[in-house]
C-alpha cells in the first residue's frame, strides 16, 4: 500500500497544485460573482457526465474484474474485457456528450434555474450579467470534454489494475495547464488596471471553454502509449457479452446510482445556491478547491491503491487481511486529514487569500469562502474514510448498501442545507466586513449548504462502518490513533497561531506560506520525534516487508 498510495498522491498532488494556480487565476479574473458563477456551472454539467461514467464508478464496476483476471493469468482475455467495456464508453460518452450539445438550453434551465431570471432583472437595470445565456453557450462549447474525461478514466483503470500508479493522476496537470495558458494569453490581453471590465469577462468564459476541451482531449491521449504496451489480446468490441462484461454491467448499476447520487448531492447545492444571491454558487466551488484536496490526496490514494488488493483477497479467507489493511489505509488517511482539518479551521482564511486574495476577489469574496470551506471542513474525516470503506464493500461485490446509504445523505444535506441556506441568506457579508465602492454585497447562505453536506457526511460514514462490521467481523477504526494525532494537530496549530502574531505585516501570499508551512512543518516534525510510523511511511522511508510498510497493524 505504501509505495503504490504515495504514487496516487504524488500524481494527484501534482495535479492539484496546477489546480490551484487555475482557480486563482480565476478568482483573479472573475472574483465571486456572476460570471464566476456561469463558470462554475458549466464545468459541472459535463463532470455530471465524467463522474457517473469516469473514474470512481468503473474504477468500482471494472477495476476487480479486470484486476482478478491479470492476477490469475488470464491477459488475453483481460485485453477482450477492457475493449469491451472501452467501445461500450465510446457509445454512451459519446451519445451523452452530443445530448448534451443540444439539450443545453434545458439543461442549464434545470439545474440553475435561478439564472432563467437574469434577462428579465437585466432588463430592468437590476442586474448586468445574464448568466442563463452565457452559461448556454460555454456549455455547448466544453460538453465533448466530458466523453474524453471518461475515456481518460477507463486508461486509469487499466493502469492501476497493472499497478501503474502515477501517470494517470498525473494526467490531470495537462487539462488544468491548458487551461491556464488559456487564461494567461486571453486574460493578459483584456485586463485594464487589474482587474477585468465586466464586458470582457463573456469572452474570456467561452476561451475557457475551449481551453478545457483541448485539455480534455490531451489528458487522455497522454496515457494512451503506456496502456498499449500494458493490454494483451485488445480488441474494441460494442458487445455486452464479451466474458466478463455481463458482471461488470451488473456491478455498474448499483455503483452507478451510489455514485450518481452522491453527484446529485452536489447539483443539489448549486441548484439550490442558484436560487440565491449572485455568488453564492462561485462561492461554494472556490471553497471546494480547497476542501476537495485532502479527500483527493490522502482519500483518493490511499483508496485507489486499496482497490486492487483488497478484490484479490479470495472470500472469508481474506477477513484478517482486510481489517489490517483498512484499518492501515484509515490510519495512513487519517495522520493527514487531521491537521488538515485542524488547518483549516485555525489558518483557512489565511489560506483562502494566499491563493485567490487578488485582482477581481475582494475583502467579501475572501471571508465568504473561508466561512464555506470552514462549515465543509467540519465534515472532513467522514468524507475521507467513506472512500476506503465504500471500496470495501466493492471488493466484496456489494455495491447496493452504499448506494443507499448516499441516498440518504444526499436527502439529509439537501433539506437540512436547504433550510439553513434559506436563514443564512438573509444575512448580509457587510456585517462582517465592509465591501469596497460599487461591489455587490454577497450573503453567507452558501455556508448553510455546507453545514447540511457536513451533516450529511457523518450520517454516511456511521452507517457504513455499522454494516461493514457485521460482513467484516472484527473490523475497528483507530480512534485512539486519531485522538494523539488531533492533540499533536492542536499544538502544532497553537505555536504556529503564536508564529503569526509576532510576524510583521506581510502580503497575505507570504503570511499563509509562513504560517501554514510552519504549521506543516511542527505537525511532521513533531510526528518523526515521537514515533509515530505513518510520516515514514507517506515519506516512503520505511523498507518493505516491515510492519509499517505495508499499513500499522496498532
Amino acid at each position: 500500500m505504501r509505495g503504490n498510495a504515495v504514487k496516487v498522491a504524488a500524481g494527484i498532488l501534482s495535479s492539484r497544485l496546477v489546480g490551484f494556480v487555475r482557480e486563482a487565476l480565476v478568482a483573479r479574473y472573475l472574483g465571486v460573482g456572476a460570471h464566476a458563477d456561469v463558470y462554475a456551472t458549466a464545468l459541472r454539467f459535463p463532470n455530471l457526465l465524467q463522474n457517473l461514467l469516469g473514474e470512481q464508478t468503473l474504477s468500482a464496476a471494472f477495476i476487480p474484474s479486470y484486476a482478478r483476471m491479470v492476477e490469475e493469468g488470464r491477459e488475453e482475455e483481460a485485453g477482450r474485457f477492457a475493449g469491451a467495456i472501452f467501445g461500450l464508453l465510446l457509445a454512451v460518452a459519446g451519445g451523452l456528450a452530443l445530448l448534451g450539445i443540444v439539450l443545453a438550453r434545458p439543461l442549464v434551465a434545470l439545474f440553475a434555474t435561478g439564472f432563467l431570471q437574469d434577462a428579465a432583472r437585466v432588463a430592468a437595470g437590476e442586474a448586468t450579467v445574464d448568466r442563463y445565456a452565457l452559461a448556454v453557450a460555454m456549455v455547448r462549447i466544453i460538453f465533448p470534454m466530458a466523453g474524453l474525461l471518461v475515456l481518460s478514466a477507463w486508461a486509469l483503470g487499466i493502469l492501476n489494475s497493472h499497478r501503474r500508479f502515477f501517470l494517470p493522476y498525473f494526467a490531470p496537470v495537462l487539462w488544468n495547464s491548458t487551461i491556464i495558458a488559456t487564461l494567461l494569453w486571453v486574460g493578459s490581453r483584456l485586463v485594464d488596471g487589474g482587474e477585468l471590465a465586466l464586458g470582457d469577462r463573456g469572452p474570456l468564459l467561452m476561451a475557457l471553454a475551449w481551453g478545457a476541451l483541448v485539455g480534455g482531449a490531451l489528458q487522455f491521449a497522454v496515457q494512451l502509449p503506456l496502456v498499449a504496451r500494458l493490454l494483451r489480446g485488445f480488441r474494441l468490441s460494442f458487445s455486452p457479452r464479451v466474458p466478463g462484461v455481463p458482471r461488470a454491467l451488473r456491478a455498474f448499476g448499483p455503483v452507478l446510482a451510489g455514485r450518481g447520487v452522491v453527484q446529485l448531492a452536489g447539483y443539489v447545492d448549486f441548484f439550490l445556491a442558484s436560487l440565491i444571491t449572485a455568488g453564492a454558487v462561485s462561492a461554494l466551488r472556490f471553497a471546494q478547491a480547497l476542501y476537495v484536496l485532502p479527500i483527493s490526496l490522502f482519500a483518493m490514494s490511499v483508496a485507489a491503491a486499496e482497490l486492487p488488493e483488497l478484490s484479490r483477497l479470495a472470500g472469508g479467507d481474506g477477513d484478517e487481511e482486510r481489517r489490517r489493511r483498512v484499518r492501515g489505509g484509515l490510519r495512513q488517511m487519517a495522520f493527514l486529514t487531521v491537521p488538515t482539518l485542524v488547518g483549516y479551521l485555525a489558518f483557512g482564511w489565511l489560506l483562502v487569500g494566499g491563493v485567490f486574495r487578488r485582482g477581481s476577489f475582494g475583502p467579501q469574496d475572501h471571508w465568504l469562502v473561508w466561512l464555506v470551506l470552514a462549515g465543509y471542513t467540519l465534515g472532513l474525516l467522514p468524507t475521507t474514510a467513506s472512500r476506503l470503506l465504500q471500496n470495501l464493500f466493492y471488493s466484496l461485490e456489494e455495491t447496493r448498501y452504499p448506494a443507499r446509504v448516499a441516498m440518504l445523505r444526499v436527502a439529509i444535506g439537501a433539506v437540512l442545507g436547504g433550510t439553513l441556506m434559506l436563514f443564512l441568506d438573509r444575512l448580509p457579508m457587510t456585517g462582517l466586513v465592509a465591501g469596497r465602492p460599487g461591489e455587490q454585497v454577497l450573503r453567507l447562505g452558501a455556508l448553510g449548504l455546507a453545514l447540511g453536506s457536513m451533516v450529511g457526511a457523518w450520517t454516511e460514514a456511521a452507517l457504513l462502518v455499522r454494516q461493514l462490521r457485521r460482513r467484516v467481523p472484527g473490523l475497528g477504526l483507530p480512534w485512539r490513533a486519531a485522538g494523539r494525532m488531533l492533540a499533536l494537530a492542536l499544538a502544532a496549530a497553537a505555536l504556529a497561531g503564536g508564529l503569526w502574531w509576532l510576524l510583521p505585516p506581510l502580503p497575505l501570499w507570504a503570511l499563509a506560506a509562513t504560517v501554514v508551512g510552519g504549521y506543516a512543518l511542527l505537525y511532521l516534525g513533531a510526528s518523526l520525534a515521537l514515533g509515530f510510523p505513518e510520516p515514514r511511511v507517506w515519506l516512503g522511508r520505511m523498507r518493505p516487508g516491515t510492519p509499517g510498510s505495508r499499513g500499522s497493524r496498532r
